[in-house]
């Protein structure tokens, strides 16, 4: 089939999985060039396409939007009383947000942000991240570039990446964890494509450091912060269940904060922000920085219980001092997301509070 032939039709046309036939992307560009207009075509694709396979860049004609899984509000799950862009321009209100329940906030976890959960029982959603991975495993993995790779030692990695979910894991600790898990050395350069691979499968995402001096080396010396697109992606992994989770809250908590940072990728996007998280050489960390396009931040914790609060609000305003010491920005806002409150509120320090599940852009 000539590709000309799939740009017929109504206009904004939809062409999905458009990277299975790669030709596609310079017909658009061409039919563009011809018949110049906005917003005339919409390419989505569940993989990178290999660059090879298509001659122009796109420049000056093609955007790309990074599509993730649903948020918590666009679910419906959020009430959307707070403001994350108030919060970050240190000008949001407090106000009551009522109880969450923690079985509540497990269920939104497992069952992910995909649209096809809506209105099904959680077992029926959990079922749908097993069977995602599983087609990766079996299928994904070698379309995307027709090379055959050790799925056991990619199944391994990313079993490995499930258990250190929303850390700053290095692939040195990666690898001994596939030695330790398999008995068997994995190459280091085969880590990093997997890594890679993963990736451009839009299975996990990497979030930068950040430095509040633009020339700070700290901005390339740290690692990235790896965690899947979706929280219910590790929990298929490790083949988690409720009441897995309800036992051992500690790990939830990296599994809630995987849910929140899914959340903010999404917000920050819908007022021109970026995200990133903070770690210095003296291991004093933030799990997430926003940093508006005027160059202002706002530094946030994460924490599933409300019992945590007091110890993470100091923790943010100890690094926000020692920024400024060393002639670095103050941040204009800090924020505690937490799972288990019941009101947005600013503590008497200035730290504010609130609720994932009461958050909207």
């Amino acid at each position: 089939m000539l590709p000309e032939l799939a740009l017929e039709g109504n206009k904004p046309h939809l062409i999905d999985e458009w990277q299975e036939i790669p030709s596609l992307w310079d017909a658009v560009r061409n039919y563009v060039d011809a018949k110049p207009g906005k917003g005339q075509f919409i390419l989505t694709g569940s993989t990178l396409a290999d660059k090879h396979s298509y001659i122009h860049s796109g420049t000056g004609r093609i955007a790309h939007l990074k599509m993730r899984t649903m948020s918590l509000y666009e679910s419906g799950h959020s009430d959307g009383k707070v403001s994350l862009q108030d919060i970050c321009e240190n000008k949001a209100k407090n106000i009551l947000t009522g109880e969450v329940n923690l079985k509540d906030l497990v269920r939104l976890v497992l069952s992910g942000g995909w649209p096809s959960n809506e209105n099904i029982s959680l077992k029926q959603s959990e079922l749908i991240a097993k069977e995602y991975v599983k087609s990766l495993l079996s299928e994904d993995i070698y379309k995307i570039d027709g090379i055959k790779r050790d799925t056991h030692k990619i199944e391994l990695l990313l079993r490995s990446l499930a258990r250190n979910e929303s850390t700053t894991a290095t692939n040195k600790l990666l690898r001994n964890d596939i030695k330790e898990t398999d008995f068997d050395d994995i190459n280091a350069d085969t880590v990093v494509d997997y890594l890679n691979l993963f990736n451009s499968l839009y299975i996990t995402e990497s979030i930068p450091p950040y430095a509040s001096r633009l020339r700070s080396s700290m901005r390339v010396k740290q690692s990235e912060k790896r965690h899947f697109v979706d929280p219910s992606l590790p929990c298929a992994i490790l083949h988690l269940s409720e009441e897995k989770l309800l036992s051992n809250l500690e790990f939830f908590g990296f599994l809630f904060e995987s849910m929140v940072l899914r959340d903010l990728l999404t917000y920050v996007d819908s007022f021109g922000a970026k995200l990133y998280h903070y770690q210095d050489y003296g291991n004093n960390e933030m799990d997430a920085v926003i940093e508006l396009e005027n160059g202002d931040w706002c530094g946030i914790e994460i924490k599933l219980g409300a019992n945590q609060i007091d110890e993470v609000a100091s923790n943010l305003i100890k690094i926000n001092s020692s920024i400024i010491k060393e002639h670095g920005k103050s941040a204009k806002a800090l924020c505690v997301i937490c799972g288990l409150s019941n009101a947005a509120y600013h503590r008497d320090d200035g730290v504010y509070v609130v609720p994932i599940t009461s958050l909207k852009p």
